[in-house]
């Protein structure tokens, strides 16, 4: 698919209703029949992009994917929407009433933006992506909000607007770039064009070292229904001095500011064990959970909480541990077949070994009614198991 004009045709437009929700065992048999009237490269195209809208789903939701036109990478790149909402709704607190978003992609921030009645400059170089982020501002009904632009992002002038949002492509052609100088564009010129703007956010990987994070920025790491999706660089935000780091949950949002504590003390295993959310982590913040907590690390160098008082966290999963064992498959096995378990959730943190391994082995006939997770770790440095089952 190098074209979207012949699907934004009546022609095309009809073929993608047509084809809706066709599962991939049908392919076949619907390009078959639909091939007698139609050009076989259209079909093709509706297939394609049916079976992307499909994808997306998960990200944009099935009213919005349904309606919205998509690129392999523009699946795969583009910004929950959950996410999106989130940074827009900041911005807007912020007084930004216009955004320069560069590197826009097929425009998943751009619709967040202004569907938080932000104006947006979308720009992007690929010919193809910026064709599907003008369909998507069509077809969600945000083309007066939303221009877009083919261009290389660098020739953009952005001191008409209130703010920029860069998000660099962080994949090349041997997959994820883990080096922020790698990013197209690099990091280093995403902020000088934040340093020019009276706000700025840039989204960057979540394995950002904090080394990188230049010091005037707001660091914000954010999950999504427990899983980390991305980190922001705030620059501008007026609310957090320079250098401030949190977490966000979403949804919620809640959010975890750092308070630059010590790291915790490691303390025996507790009746509990908590499980930091993932943005928790990633933003260094598990010292903020733990004396929340009132609890200690399993191990100076595991984000692991322990703690003999159970206490309710948003930021963390909480575990009631029945049983440390020190590492020994024959014993595992044992004790769940004592234990009458027939599901085994493998969980690790500091182990070499691998849950689906272990699984396999502790547990090659699952049978019975009970449910246990065992944590693969390190307590104070000794390779441990501990049982037990979330509260």
């Amino acid at each position: 698919m190098n074209d979207l004009a012949p699907l934004l045709t009546p022609e095309g437009r009809a073929l993608l209703d047509a084809v809706r929700g066709t599962a991939p065992a049908d392919e076949l048999a619907v390009a078959t029949r639909l091939r007698r009237e139609h050009p076989a490269g259209l079909v093709s195209a509706a297939l394609g992009q049916a079976r992307l809208r499909q994808r997306a789903e998960a990200k944009f939701g099935a009213e919005d994917a349904g309606r919205m036109f998509f690129t392999p990478n523009g699946v795969e790149q583009s910004t929950r929407a959950s996410v999106a909402a989130y940074r827009a709704e900041r911005l807007r607190e912020l007084g930004v009433a216009s955004v320069a978003d560069l590197c826009c992609g097929i425009g998943g921030d751009a619709i967040a933006l202004a569907r938080a009645g932000i104006r947006v400059l979308a720009v992007d170089r690929d010919p193809l992506t910026a064709a599907a982020a003008r369909a998507n501002a069509d077809a969600l009904g945000l083309a007066g909000l939303i221009e877009v632009r083919e261009a290389d992002v660098t020739d953009v002038d952005t001191t008409a607007y209130d703010a920029v949002f860069v998000d660099p492509a962080r994949r090349g052609g041997r997959g994820r770039i883990f080096d922020p100088e790698a990013y197209s564009p690099p990091l280093s010129w995403a902020v000088e064009a934040a340093r020019k703007a009276p706000h700025a956010a840039l989204k960057v990987a979540p394995g950002i070292p904090h080394e990188a994070v230049p010091a005037e920025a707001e660091a914000e790491w954010i999950s999504d229904g427990g899983d980390v999706k991305e980190a922001v660089l705030w620059f501008g935000t007026r609310t957090a001095a320079p250098g401030t780091v949190r977490a966000t949950l979403l949804p919620g949002p809640r959010t975890l500011r750092g308070r630059g504590l010590p790291d915790p003390e490691v303390r025996s295993v507790g009746r509990y064990l908590y499980e930091p959310d993932g943005a928790v982590i990633r933003a260094h913040l598990v010292a903020e959970v733990a004396e929340e907590l009132d609890g200690g690390l399993l191990d100076a160098t595991i984000a692991y909480v322990t703690s003999d008082e159970l206490r309710p966290t948003p930021y963390a999963s909480a575990y009631e541990i029945t049983d440390r064992l020190p590492f020994n498959v024959k014993k595992l096995k044992a004790l769940l077949r004592e234990r009458e378990v027939g599901i085994l959730t493998v969980k690790k943190r500091g182990s070499a070994v691998e849950p689906e391994e272990l699984r396999r082995k502790a547990l090659p006939k699952p049978q019975g009614p009970n449910a246990v997770t065992v944590f693969l770790t390190r307590a104070a440095g000794a390779p441990t198991m501990l049982l037990g089952h979330p509260v």
